[in-house]
This record gives C-alpha cells, structure tokens and sequence, in this order.
C-alpha cells in the first residue's frame, strides 16, 4: 500500500505529517509524490489565516474524483482545520472522508487501517541503517523515532516539538482554539525522539513550540527549557540546536544565558513583537508594551554575542491607523532586525479579535503596509548581511541547489557555494563570503576545510 501526505503551514505541521509517515510505514505503507497512486491520501491543514484554510479545501475537493473512481481509497484530512474537538460540521461537509486527526495525533487514522486488516509489520530489519563508506550500522530500537523511508540517512534537520498546544490566547490566534491547551512532552519522550534522529543521520534539530520557552510551565516542579537544551545538547553526533518560537514574556535571562554558553546551541532567536504600538498590543493581549520589547532586544544582544533575531508582524490589526503602523514601520528601522515574517491581519473564528473588533482596514491598505515592511526589511537585511563581506562563517550543507551547495550559517543566513570535488550534503564547510544580498550569500571554501570526523560517523 502506499500513502501520500500534503502539508500546509508551519513547522509544527510538517512534525506531525513527518510522525504520522513514520506511524504509516511502520504499517508497511510506503510513501509516494502522487496522489492518484495512493491508497491512503492525507491533507495536514492549517488555518492560521484564510489563505492556507482556502488551499487545503481546494486541494480537497480536487482529490474528491479519487473517491469517486476507487471507494477503497482512504482519506484523512489532519491539523488545525480539524481542531482538537469533534468536528462534526467537517463530517457534514466531506462526506467522503473516511478520517478526521487532531493536530499531533496520527492515532485515529492508524485505528482505521487496522480495522481494515492492515497490521504492524515485524522486525527491524529495513530499520538497519549504513552510514559511510565505513558501513557502521545502527539498528533502532521499537520505541525510537523512525524516521519515513525517504528522509533516513538523508534528512540533515529536523524539528522535534516539546510542546503542544497554547495557553496565551492571544485575540488574533486561533491555536489555543484549534490545538488546545499546554502539553509538554516528557524530557525522557524528547530526549529518546532527538537521539533517535541523529542515529539516522540529522545533524541539526530545533524544538518546536507555539510559545516554546514555555516548556514545563504545565508540569509542577517541572523542567524548564534551559534543563531540556542542556540534555539534548550533550548527543553525541549532533551538530547543532536551535528553538522556536519565544514569546517576549518568557524569554528569561536563564535561557538566553545557556544559549551563550552551549556551544551546540545556534545564535539565533525568534522572538515576535507583532506590532509596534501599545494600543494595538493591548488589543491583541500580547502582554508587553513597545518599550519592553525594545529593552529585551537590547538585552539579548548584550547577553548572546553574534546573534540575530527574527520577528513576525501583523499588518492591519483591527483599528490599526496610519499612524500604528507607522509606529510598527519606526520600530524595525530603529531595531534592525535581520528577519520580520509579515502577514496581513486574516480573522479566524472564535477569536476574540474576529467577534470583538470590525475588520475595518481595506485588503488594499493591508497589501499597501504588508509590501511597506518589506521594501523596509530589504534594505535593513542588506545592511546588515553587508557586514559579512569578505567574512568567514561556517556552514551546515542542507542540499545541492543546481549547481551550488545550499546551507545555513549558526545565525540562519542562507549561504550558496561551489564545488564539485566532493559531496558536501550534512558536512559543515567554512565559506568565505564574497557577495551578499537581503536574503541570501554567496561564498567560496576556504582551503582548511580539512576532512575529520564527527561523533556520529559523518565526515566534515
């Protein structure tokens, strides 16, 4: 049998499609780019804003003649368009879904296929992998992380979430409404995922969270996300630990002052403001005003030499004036900061803001400010990767992109180079830059790219 999965959204959604192909093919599923050669046919949504909510119900749709030609066909829609409650008007509407999954949970569809007579296949042995010409082999364990066919020995990050859900209800935000509440993951859980990942190959994992140094907050007397990075940092063979996404609130000083001491942990922090006037953050319940943010930035960059920081926006927040956005558009001048995701204001059900305050700023002002913070971003990004001219950095390889080799620097800049003596993929390469632009570098390999050894068999 095999199963197609399309994932909209974030990097929490692209965990759970990664954990739910996992759970397929260990069923013995195998996975394939085409829909209409699937037997089991999966859309993770998302519904953060309209748009990725409009896309998912086309895609639907237009995979509905699959149902029509094979009734045999499984379909599973999962994520935030599904929520954590019974979605009853979903079932009324697609009737031709066989499944519906909460966010995170694969369980309801892996029920379904043993019902159908699809059984858990036994034995390891496709779970045996072959790294390097040394042919060291790690067998996996029942209770590891298996990672999809496709993606062991070949993925070189990952995301690994520790937290689930949200408590913050902020006015705009429909996750608390469609994930539900705080749920950490055990240190032990998270710990056995992350190793289990190097084992197969990954270099580099980030944690994942709605607000992610909130880890432990929901478990008495429990650890908090400096214990949890201090353990995941001691892996052997792991390159690299990053996390997102901090809320401004609960960056604490503890946390940013194990990120300056962990080697292993990358100099790179998102932390969202959202908007840069009190009155709109109060509308929103962000809980901190422009002040505050601007005191934190001040900090983090005193405490975590090298690093930079990245922020979302959201433009034409109800009620939001010429003069508030503005405020948003002085406040990223002055910071400069080296990433601002920008998304115009999209209502969601069972937000406060959709039911309390009229969507009262026009599509075209919206895409007017959305395209402002840009032009913006540009020219701040520019500056700032203008800096690195001339600079050595060090490189994680993710990939070959056409003729150049595509990776991230510790403080996430997108760097390409050149070079076709050997294969670079998950290799660390020290690149001298020679030309920059707002969002990406160019590079050449320095000559002591010597060739060592890692703990976990990879060859730098």
């Amino acid at each position: 049998m095999k199963y197609h999965i399309t994932t909209y959204g974030c990097q929490m959604n692209t965990a759970d499609s990664q954990r739910l192909a996992s759970e397929l093919e260990k069923l013995g599923l195998c996975a394939t780019p085409d829909a209409e050669a699937a037997d089991v046919v999966v859309l993770n949504t998302c519904v953060v804003r309209q748009g990725p909510e409009d896309k998912a119900i086309s895609r639907l749709m237009q995979l509905k003649p699959l149902k029509t030609k094979n009734p045999d066909v499984i379909f599973g829609v999962m994520g935030c368009l599904v929520g954590v409650r019974e979605p009853k008007a979903l079932r009324e509407k697609f009737p031709f879904v066989d499944t519906f999954l909460p966010p995170s949970d694969p369980s309801a569809l892996v029920k379904l296929l043993q019902q159908r007579g699809v059984q858990a296949e036994t034995g390891r042995e496709d779970y045996w992998l072959e790294r390097d010409a040394t042919e060291t082999r790690y067998a996996l364990q029942d209770a590891d992380f298996i990672l999809p066919a496709h993606e062991r020995g070949q993925l070189v990050s990952a995301h690994v979430p520790i937290i689930f859900g949200c408590n913050h209800v902020c006015t705009f935000c429909v996750i608390p409404y469609r994930r539900g509440a705080e749920r950490s993951r055990s240190l032990g859980e998270i710990a056995a995922h992350a190793r289990s990942l190097v084992a197969q190959g990954v270099e580099e994992i980030t944690l994942l969270g709605q607000i992610v140094d909130r880890y432990g907050y929901d478990i008495p007397d429990g650890p908090r996300l400096p214990d949890l990075l201090r353990i995941i940092h001691d892996i052997d063979g792991l390159e690299r630990l990053r996390f997102l996404t901090s809320h401004p609130n609960y960056l604490s000083d503890e946390l940013l002052d194990t990120i300056a001491e962990l080697p292993k942990v990358c100099e790179h922090i998102e932390v969202p403001i959202q908007a840069g006037d009190d009155e709109v953050l109060r509308r929103m319940k962000r809980g901190y005003t422009v002040d505050d943010y601007r005191a934190l930035i001040e900090k983090i960059r005193a405490r975590v030499p090298n690093v930079s920081i990245a922020t979302d926006i959201i433009v034409g927040f109800p009620g939001e004036t010429e003069k508030q956005f503005q405020g948003t558009h002085d406040l990223l001048q002055e910071l400069k900061l080296d990433v601002a995701h920008v998304a115009m204001y999209s209502p969601r059900p069972n937000t406060a803001s959709a039911s309390r305050f009229p969507d009262d700023v026009p599509h075209a002002e919206k895409e007017r400010r959305r395209i402002a913070i840009d032009d913006l971003q540009s020219e701040v990004v520019g500056a700032i990767n203008a800096k690195f001219l001339g600079q050595p950095v060090e490189v994680l390889v993710e990939e070959k992109h056409k003729t150049r080799w595509k990776g991230r620097t510790r403080n996430n800049k997108l760097v390409f180079f050149e070079d076709d003596t050997r294969e670079w993929k998950g290799q660390l390469a020290h690149v001298k830059i020679y030309w920059t632009g707002p969002w990406s570098m160019l590079g050449t390999l320095e000559a002591h790219n010597a060739l060592t050894v890692s703990g976990n068999g990879s060859v730098h």
